[in-house]
């Protein structure tokens, strides 16, 4: 996981500011690199453009550190690469893949005389399609001239870019903005490059959007299956076989080999091993990646379950002497649950629930630090999700020790495993319920598409800025490229049967279990999670309590600015 600046300036060149930087070196605290590379006029007449290539490095694969931005000494060509990919042209990659992306970006561009640029701009496109995993990336080739720039077609990775009035253009993963600079999200949808043989003394750039093909997800088009008239409802063993195999095989991929180089290993002792932590509410969703991760990953290696909750005044404000407004918190109660249950089903593992619990103070002691994070998002949603994402990424809190006394602990795990995309597949939202009773199994698949049609400019490069802060990645079993075209190509009925009523007096999981994500509980059941796939839905500012802290009036659509207290108040 990486920090990317990159910077195409006419004359002089740009660097990131000093808070920006601190923010790259945040995300990336194994390495830091820059690359200057003037790019002289074509023209006589007209000035040169100064490129400014910066990269900041977390080492998660590989036996050594990469150094970024990587060059190609003898082309001059430059990547920036903040991304994880997980397969190549369908076939897994192993160790460093960022220099594996590197060299076959390079062949892309050798073409022949003959062949000329466009055929090298159509190579490095089909690449770029065929990459599953998140990524955001700057590469620039020197030798036909181009500079590409973009998100992953689910858009996992963050990458800002800055509205400049001279048309320089300028990109980072994320930005201090303590100019209140107009910043905006690049769009998870394509390619852009710029034509470098054809820059204008002044005016925009020549840029070219290319749309994403999702050549990874086996579909032009994301869709949901629409039933036939008569549909045979519920989802079968057979699919929820189909389903657990695919869900092992896009976590497989995420919670081995992880940061193996041999000069940034944290130091572990005996009892403390873990490099894969979960953020845990004790829900479906994370409980369910939890369980099957035990399958995964050496049991001498112990799995951080980081529960976050929160004081909130407005809840907690008549407490007993006795009582904590923690463990009050609904996702704690939960949390709870859930860990004593796989501790149950999962003997010979170490799960360390990790308490983390946010005092109401200093929630606003770090207000303006999160709203910098999460910028340019700025609702009250925003901000109640980005608090609990942000202190639960720190992985500080308190553990139960041996001799069952509670005592500090800071989680040493550098990748952490997130539920999300497991609502938007699977229909476990309650207005999904609602839609179907409305306009059924059509309305229903509507709603589904377009949440997920809009979860990277929703969530993920909000949730990536704000946990990358913390030196860690989040990784999304749920948003595999291979486990979603899995889940495209079922009916709805097999994922989510509202059609068919919840019978509490059945003994049969496949009607007595809830209808949203119904195979996903109907897994849980069959791996021997049972509390776990009774769970309900309950978004994360209403379990860890960060919603509406101060009064219940605001809403979550409301804009928040840096200097305006919204509704938390001294």
């Amino acid at each position: 996981m990486c920090g990317i600046f990159f910077s195409l300036c006419r004359g002089q060149s740009q660097s990131p500011d000093p808070g920006t930087a601190r923010l790259l070196q945040n995300r990336g605290p194994d390495k830091y690199g820059t690359r200057e590379v003037c790019l002289p006029a074509e023209k006589n007449d007209a000035p040169s453009y100064q490129a400014t290539f910066v990269s900041t490095v977390l080492s998660l694969r590989g036996t050594a550190v990469t150094e970024q931005p990587l060059v190609e000494e003898a082309s001059g060509s430059v990547l920036c690469w903040n991304g994880e990919a997980w397969k190549l042209a369908g076939q897994a990659v192993s160790g460093s893949d960022s220099q594996l992306v590197f060299q076959k970006l390079l062949d892309a561009c050798n073409t022949d005389a003959t062949q000329g640029r466009s055929i090298a701009q159509r190579r490095v496109v089909h690449l770029l399609s065929s990459v599953s995993g998140p990524y955001a990336f700057v590469f620039y080739d020197a030798k036909n001239r181009f500079l590409y720039y973009g998100r992953d077609c689910l858009g996992r990775r963050s990458l800002l870019t800055k509205h400049a009035s001279n048309h320089d253009l300028v990109l980072s993963s994320v930005c201090e903005n303590s100019s209140e600079e107009r910043w905006s999200e690049i769009e998870a949808d394509g390619i852009y490059a710029i034509d470098l043989s054809e820059l204008p003394e002044t005016g925009p750039l020549p840029t070219t959007h290319i749309p994403h093909c999702r050549q990874c997800l086996h579909t032009d088009q994301l869709h949901f299956v629409v039933p036939a008239s008569d549909p045979d409802l519920g989802p079968t063993l057979q699919v929820v076989d189909q389903l657990g195999a695919a869900l092992r095989e896009s976590l497989a991929l995420r919670v081995q080999h992880v940061r193996e180089a041999t000069d940034v290993v944290d130091s572990y002792d005996a009892t403390d091993k873990a490099r894969v932590g979960i953020l845990f509410s004790g829900g479906l969703d994370c409980t369910l990646l939890a369980r099957l991760a035990h399958e995964l990953i050496p049991l001498e290696q112990s799995i951080d379950l980081i529960n976050v909750a929160f004081q909130n005044p407005r809840i907690h404000k008549n407490l007993a002497p006795d009582e904590s407004p923690y463990e009050l918190c609904p996702d704690r109660i939960t949390g709870r649950s859930s860990h004593q249950e796989l501790v149950e089903v999962c003997p010979g593992r170490t799960w360390r629930f990790i308490a983390t619990d946010v005092p109401y103070d200093y929630t606003l002691a770090k207000r303006s630090t999160i709203m910098t994070l999460m910028h340019p998002h700025n609702t009250e949603m925003d901000l109640s999700i980005s608090y609990a994402l942000y202190f639960a990424s720190r992985g500080l809190g308190t553990v139960c020790g041996p001799d069952g006394k509670t005592v500090p602990y800071r989680s040493p795990a550098h990748v952490l495993l997130s539920g999300l995309g497991a609502d938007e597949l699977f229909g476990g939202y309650q207005r999904h319920a609602v839609a179907y009773s409305r306009l059924g199994y059509q309305g229903l698949i509507d709603e589904l598409k377009l949440d997920f049609d809009r979860i990277g400019k929703r969530n993920l490069g909000r949730d990536d800025r704000v946990i990358s802060d913390s030196g860690k990645e989040v990784r999304f079993p749920f948003l595999d490229e291979a486990f979603i075209s899995s889940v495209l190509c079922l009916p709805v009925t097999s994922k989510c049967d509202f059609a068919v009523a919840q019978d509490q007096a059945s003994d049969d999981p496949s009607k007595f279990l809830e209808p949203g994500k119904r195979a996903l509980r109907i897994l849980a059941w069959q791996l021997g999670m049972k509390r776990v796939a009774t769970e309900k839905k309950r978004a994360i500012q209403f379990g860890s309590r960060t919603a509406k802290m101060e009064t219940g009036r605001t809403k979550g659509t409301q804009q928040l600015t840096c200097c305006d207290p919204g509704n938390l108040q001294t």
